[in-house]
């Protein structure tokens, strides 16, 4: 046989038009095996990228208390983006980056010496340069009334909590009482940002209040926000499980375990199901 008719032999066109080869193949695949050492820095370069967009680009969060109700609710779990309101950087010129605007919801280190590393959400209310009052629990920006439909107002529904509180809900017309919850350094810097019946916001920093009015301890019991302590801003709910408003207070490891205990056999019937990818506002 002719070199041409064995290739003939050889060569098929499949329905396609495209040429298919029948020539006997051996058992063995030709196909590169992976050694376990490049498995391995396969598995390490996942695991290298995932710890870096969960640290630096997204970071997930629960909520331990009622202060953002009903915007966040206790046992809300979302994921926060921590690149648009940071800082820009010159290494990552693509990025967008911006100012904290008004009404953004906002993650931060509480400003107080005393608990440097609690991490807190709220409301930024005001901007370097805004002008600040509350009447009756009403918010005025540089002498506008805000609309602010999320925002739960005091009210004569029996409970103390939620009744009208002089210092808290016209602030800051009316002088803390000394029984008032106010961080010791806020109270020494507290007159010094008023002017007339306004607090002024200084720069580089930003007033803000959970929406929960009367349940929320914020800019007014514990001063501004520096920028600088502002680590992003949640986009959304990815998991809710309905969890006791008093839960952040039961840290012994007993509590604890009881608690994951309690969510695995409620998995189900206690997730908020509604709540999953709700976008936040």
């Amino acid at each position: 046989m002719s070199q041409h008719e064995h290739q003939d032999a050889v060569d098929r066109l499949d329905p396609s038009g495209s040429t298919t080869n029948t020539a006997p193949t051996s058992g063995k695949s030709s196909e590169p095996q992976e050694t376990p050492l490049e498995a391995l820095a396969s598995i390490c370069t996942v695991l290298v990228v995932g710890l870096f967009v969960m640290g630096f680009v997204f970071q997930n969060f629960m909520i331990p208390s009622p202060s953002m109700e009903k915007t966040l609710l206790v046992g809300d779990h979302v994921v926060v983006d921590r690149i648009s309101l940071s800082p820009a950087s010159k290494w990552m010129p693509l990025v967008h980056y911006r100012p904290v605007k008004r009404g953004d919801v906002i993650v931060f280190l509480k400003p107080n010496p005393e608990s440097p590393d609690l991490i807190l959400v709220k409301r930024a209310i005001g901007i370097p340069g805004d002008h600040i009052h509350l009447r009756h629990g009403i918010v005025y920006v540089n002498g506008v009334a805000q609309n602010e439909p999320y925002a739960q107002m005091p009210s004569d529904d029996g409970d103390f909590a939620h009744a009208y509180n002089p210092y808290r809900d016209d602030f800051p017309a009316i002088a803390p009482q000394p029984d008032e919850q106010l961080t010791e350094l806020w109270r020494q810097e507290l007159p010094q940002s008023i002017q007339g019946d306004d607090l002024v916001v200084p720069p580089g920093k930003i007033f803000a209040m959970g929406d929960n009015r009367t349940e929320s301890l914020d800019s007014r019991y514990w001063g501004f926000v520096p920028q600088e302590n502002i680590m992003g801003r949640p986009l959304f709910v990815y998991w809710s499980f309905k969890t006791p408003t008093d839960q952040e207070d039961k840290t012994s490891m007993g509590d604890r375990i009881s608690f994951m205990f309690h969510v695995l056999v409620h998995i189900f019937d206690g997730t908020r199901w509604s709540r999953t990818l709700h976008v936040i506002r």
